[in-house]
């Protein structure tokens, strides 16, 4: 599960607060289920300070990973941030939250591929990528040129995917893609066909919206993932 991106420390909802309720939730949930689990707690804070001394409190309660808006927080905070939870045994989550600001308009403003190898420059475990189907919505051949360069070490010259040289990426580490955005269960076979194993699907409203309600709909994707990766 995931905190949402514009979700920060608003009077209604303080990041101290929230943060202990998670950490009580996933120890309850592995106890039941004796598997590890997992919540992306957003991190973004005005300040490094700030931002550091939450990510603090989310290793000191033993949650496995957090999560950045990149562009929101800037670079050099991201890459901080990034350096820290590889030091202390934190997954980083790397959302794009303003991205449509800076890539909409295709005469103005820089594609999202640059935003994403930008970031993997920068540093973070997996960021969000564009669906190919669902509500965010890309050129398939286009987006899968930018998913190539995130967790690749080496991508060809295609410019029809929009690779205009050739990428040698070295010993930098990779990203992984997430899809998340109106997806849900009837489009599984679709995003593991698309994306291949190495990838993040995420299921909000796909979940929730389940007419037998939030269980249900968690079982849904898990069985339907399960099917379409052994097959």
């Amino acid at each position: 599960t995931k905190d949402d991106e514009n979700v920060n420390s608003q009077p209604f909802m303080r990041w101290r607060d929230r943060f202990l309720f998670v950490a009580e939730a996933l120890y309850k949930a592995q106890a039941e289920t004796g598997e590890i689990k997992g919540h992306y707690l957003n991190v973004t804070a005005g300040t490094y300070e700030e931002l550091l001394k939450r990510a603090h409190c989310a290793r000191e309660l033993g949650v496995p990973i957090v999560m950045h808006d990149y562009l929101t927080g800037g670079f050099t905070a991201n890459t901080s941030l990034a350096h820290y939870c590889r030091d202390n045994g934190l997954l980083l989550h790397i959302h794009r939250a303003m991205h449509a600001v800076i890539d909409r308009q295709k005469n103005h403003g820089m594609h999202f591929r640059v935003l994403a190898k930008a970031l993997r420059m920068s540093g973070g475990d997996h960021i969000h990528a564009g669906t190919v189907v669902g509500k965010l919505e890309g050129e398939r051949d286009v987006t899968l040129g930018f998913v190539d360069l995130l967790r690749d070490d080496y991508i060809e010259k295609d410019r029809s995917r929009g690779i205009y040289f050739t990428q040698d990426w070295v010993s930098m580490p990779g990203v992984l893609p997430v899809a998340s955005g109106g997806i849900h269960v009837w489009h599984m076979p679709a995003l593991t066909e698309i994306f291949g194993d190495d990838s993040v699907l995420q299921f909000g409203g796909g979940t929730l919206g389940h007419p037998w309600g939030n269980a249900p709909g968690a079982v849904a994707n898990r069985v339907a993932l399960e099917a379409c990766v052994k097959a």
